[in-house]
């Protein structure tokens, strides 16, 4: 056999090889990342720090697309670490989430909402749908000063329960299909498990009822549309705890959850620039 097609075929190997281990090394090594600086944002607040990221970005698999969503598996490993928590040691939730499930959101809540000690729900960029409904259930809510949250009022599928209902007020029943009017008892009674639920969030939180029943009824019936971002100054307004402290472990944290692969569409020079004049650049003239 010719000794240079040995080599080929031995070196063609190897970096097949290669190529097939080094995404299994990158992806371990990222995990590693992550758990240090869980560790090391646990012992600066002495805390229980539990993240929920999800990319909104799809991602491709053998041609197709995928999207994360808050699903009943996310929900049983919250509980789990809750479960592990101390009732005396505060929680630190980390979200970052288009919304899911609407079951899964509502148990995540609820537990966080009867842990003991304080809950502070850290929101870097956005929290939508059942991400609120999270966020409304931590004695403390702490966002960027540009991230959102959104209404929790319930969809059936990709239909607004709130817009189902406003059929009753365009036609008389005779003329409404046997579906619709289905659909239109259904959506009577997922907003009103909705405002129920937002509603004993908040009184478990300390709030007042009426301060209650204002916020659940803003946020759960319909007002805006379902992806409508809900900013600081409008959550403050409502009568929420909101605090903008976000700690700068958390942005750095976001990083190691990379966008899919592929051609960018956003870059810069990732170092923070000094405004002109400012820095070590020599000394006033007097």
């Amino acid at each position: 056999m010719d000794p240079s097609y040995f080599f080929i075929s031995q070196l063609f190997w190897l970096i097949f090889l290669l190529l097939l281990i080094m995404p299994m090394i990158k992806a371990q090594t990222l995990e590693w990342s992550r758990e240090r600086l869980i560790r090391a944002i646990e012992e600066k607040r002495k805390s229980r720090v539990i993240t929920m990221i999800h990319r909104q970005e799809t991602r491709s698999f053998l041609g197709f697309f995928m999207m994360r969503f808050i699903t009943i598996e996310d929900s049983e490993q919250v509980l789990r670490a809750i479960r592990l928590t101390p009732d005396d040691m505060p929680i630190d939730f980390i979200i970052h989430t288009p919304g899911g499930l609407a079951l899964a959101a509502t148990q995540i809540a609820n537990a966080l909402a009867e842990h003991k000690a304080e809950v502070r729900v850290i929101v870097p960029h956005y929290a939508m749908s059942g991400g609120t409904l999270i966020a409304l259930a931590a004695d403390q809510i702490i966002m960027d000063n540009y991230a959102v949250l959104g209404p929790v009022d319930p969809q059936l599928g990709q239909e607004p329960a709130a817009s189902i209902i406003k059929i009753e007020e365009l036609k008389e029943p005779k003329d409404i299909e046997d579906q619709y009017l289905v659909k239109i008892d259904m959506s009577k009674k997922a907003l009103k498990q909705m405002y129920d639920t937002v509603k004993n969030l908040l009184i478990k939180k300390g709030y007042d009822e009426e301060k209650a029943s204002k916020i659940a009824e803003e946020l759960s019936q319909g007002k805006w549309t379902h992806d409508y971002p809900l900013t600081v100054d409008y959550l403050r307004e409502l009568g929420l705890n909101v605090s903008t402290d976000v700690p700068k472990e958390v942005y750095a944290l976001m990083d190691l959850y990379p966008q899919p692969a592929g051609t960018p569409s956003v870059q810069y020079i990732p170092v923070p620039y000094q405004r002109p004049g400012s820095g070590n650049s020599g000394s006033a003239s007097k």
